[in-house]
């Protein structure tokens, strides 16, 4: 990620007032676990940015292994494993079996990384799916503002 963005995060998640925005830094054993349970290879990005804030707000609730107490308890492998078991039905159940889940919007539809880096939407009502960025860090681009 930009060194621009990252340091405009941690100025923003190192306040005291957002203390609950954001978690422990992953480190690298659990990141490898992780990856060996879901079969996938997380990008760099998404890598760097929860080794530095762990489970963060960053314009949304982005899920690592330890979560600010704000976006809750729920880790990537949680959810990842949660939503392949109940979207694999769905036409885009190859996206989310060969991705990961980062988030969840406030109808409950998973914000995924797919494959090749792309951050889709996958709408469990319609079953549609949408790229929202391009990549992990387009998506934070897109989304953090400072308050």
């Amino acid at each position: 990620m930009k060194e621009a963005l990252m340091e405009r995060l941690k100025a923003f998640l190192h306040r005291e007032d957002t203390s609950t925005l954001v978690g422990v830094p992953a480190s690298q054993e659990e990141i490898a676990e992780a990856q060996r349970q879901l079969n996938i290879q997380f990008h760099e990005d998404y890598v760097h940015f929860i080794r530095t804030f762990g489970g963060a707000f960053a314009g949304i609730a982005v899920h690592a292994f330890v979560n600010g107490s704000s976006i809750g308890k729920e880790t990537v492998v949680d959810l990842t494993l949660e939503f392949r078991e109940q979207l694999k039905e769905l036409p885009y159940a190859e996206v989310v079996r060969t991705g990961y889940v980062i988030s969840i919007d406030g109808s409950g539809d998973p914000i995924i990384i797919d494959r090749e880096g792309k951050v889709c939407i996958c709408y469990h009502d319609t079953g549609e799916m949408k790229v929202l960025a391009d990549s992990f860090e387009m998506l934070i681009e897109d989304n953090f503002y400072e308050w």
